[in-house]
């Protein structure tokens, strides 16, 4: 039986973890949990986000522009999101409208698509 999503992880350039902790620990808030000290050396950084976790892993070779796999974070006010984004020079695409739901998305520094997502 699966009980739940425990985390989901998803990749940055080796070598780009500072990149990304001013990316997801300051743009987009999310605390950073420390990884256990049996993985430390491979490189990357845990994030909580709610009741969850997201695993930034390091990886090259890899372009992240031309794949629709993403992270959707659900928010309580999105317009704040929209406009925290794009004060910071982040393109926003709007995404296609789902009934009960406003949404938009984007690709972060390293081109990972990213959703938010707010019930209406």
């Amino acid at each position: 039986m699966i009980l739940g999503l425990h985390h989901a992880q998803i990749t940055i350039p080796k070598g780009a973890e500072e990149e990304g902790k001013k990316f997801y620990c300051g743009i987009l808030e999310l605390p950073e949990k420390e990884k256990p000290e049996s993985l430390k050396g491979r490189g990357g950084f845990w994030l909580v986000v709610g009741d969850k976790e997201v695993h930034i892993g390091t990886e090259d070779g890899f372009d992240r522009l031309k794949t629709k796999a993403h992270l959707a974070y659900q928010v309580e006010d999105i317009s704040f999101w929209r406009s925290k984004l794009e004060q910071n020079n982040i393109q926003i695409m709007e995404g296609v409208p789902i009934p009960g739901f406003e949404r938009f998305e984007f690709r972060d520094p390293f081109g990972n698509r990213v959703e938010m997502i707010q019930e209406i």
